[in-house]
């Protein structure tokens, strides 16, 4: 952030539908824009779990100079949070100077009090977010230039994980890109049980390919005449985020995971794409090993979470042994019963 600026920050305000465009175009210009700080998301989200967005705006002589999505969601189990944004692994402030990233999070500070929100969680991608201290370090996310050649994308790769890639790409799997979410939802419910984790209810993923149009996809891989891996990725700028994916198990000497994953940087070197963002993993969890193995750079993940009613910082992570009970009852029901009843829980934490 610079405050190399003329005139001055007003105070922040709500966004008013006048401003989404130019919410939009002020995103996709910032270094540290996301996915999840266009206004698509907000649709999404407001869409398929009624949270209320509070999206908050500063300006500069009329233009933007900052802003941060907020959306209170409210359950019985965290009660009420302003939080930026669920379901995102990214979120928190984008400003251009340091007085409208203040402004911005002193204004989400007195509306959560107002509201009398137990905290307010900011899901920073980069410390440049920030203005308090940073004080969850549970999540790290991993990224990797990407380039036309085949080749250099493999040797990029260590050793063990590109055995795995070249023993895939021996499988003849076909790729298949659709926008109907019915093979993916699929999978991606049965590896979630497979986690201990509720799934999604399918208006989500609907409300995802509506809203995101073009800049969201999702990708078959099919082997032998079946889908046996999908992946639902966003295309941002210069980027891909590879953001829901999954395999079945039972396919897993194939390596459809590799492959996948592999195929889709192939695709993106070869189609304009420089950067492959792998997304964000717990420390210590599955998901973390499996993306540390592919060499990529890693980043933790600075979020910020600003108690207002609470007392001390919550925890919801899976890995908290509060939760250990639950899930393990969960990896043990039947799958068409954590589909049917995984919607209404996924709300809890999101």
């Amino acid at each position: 952030m610079t405050d190399l600026c003329i005139g001055s920050v007003t105070a922040a305000r709500q966004a008013r539908s006048a401003d989404h465009a130019r919410w939009d175009e002020f995103v996709r210009r910032h270094p540290h824009g996301s996915p999840f700080h266009l206004q698509a998301w907000r649709n999404v989200i407001e869409e398929a779990f009624g949270y209320k967005p509070m999206y908050l705006l500063a300006e500069r002589d009329g233009s933007i100079e900052g802003v941060l999505p907020l959306f209170l969601v409210s359950n019985v189990l965290i009660r009420k949070a302003l939080i930026s944004s669920p379901f995102a692994v990214y979120g928190g402030i984008l400003a251009n100077s340091r007085d409208a990233a203040v402004r911005l999070y002193g204004e989400a500070k007195l509306r959560a009090e107002a509201l009398g929100v137990e905290y307010v969680e900011l899901r920073n991608a980069y410390p440049e977010q920030c203005v308090s201290e940073p004080n969850v370090a549970r999540y790290v996310t991993f990224t990797q230039r990407i380039t036309p050649s085949q080749d250099a994308l493999l040797e990029a790769i260590p050793r063990k994980t590109r055995y795995m890639v070249r023993k895939s790409l021996k499988h003849g799997f076909a790729c298949k890109v659709t926008q109907d979410p019915g093979a993916f939802q699929e999978i991606y419910s049965e590896n979630l049980r497979r986690l201990g984790t509720p799934s999604f209810p399918p208006r989500y993923f609907q409300a995802l390919l509506k809203h995101f149009g073009n800049s969201v996809d999702i990708r078959e891989y099919h082997l032998e005449g079946k889908v046996v891996a999908a992946v639902l990725s966003f295309y941002f700028r210069d980027q891909i985020l590879p953001y829901y994916g999954a395999a079945l198990q039972e396919y897993n000497a194939f390596a459809p995971s590799n492959y996948m994953y592999f195929d889709l940087m192939r695709w993106g070197g070869q189609n304009g794409y420089h950067l492959f963002d792998f997304g964000r993993s717990k420390l210590g969890s599955g998901s973390y090993e499996f993306k540390a193995h592919w060499g990529m750079e890693e980043r933790p993940l600075p979020y910020e979470l600003l108690p207002i009613r609470r007392k001390t910082l919550p925890n919801y992570s899976p890995a908290n042994p509060r939760y250990q009970l639950p899930i393990k009852v969960w990896q043990r029901l039947p799958l068409w019963f954590t589909r049917a009843v995984g919607p209404a829980l996924v709300r809890l934490v999101p």
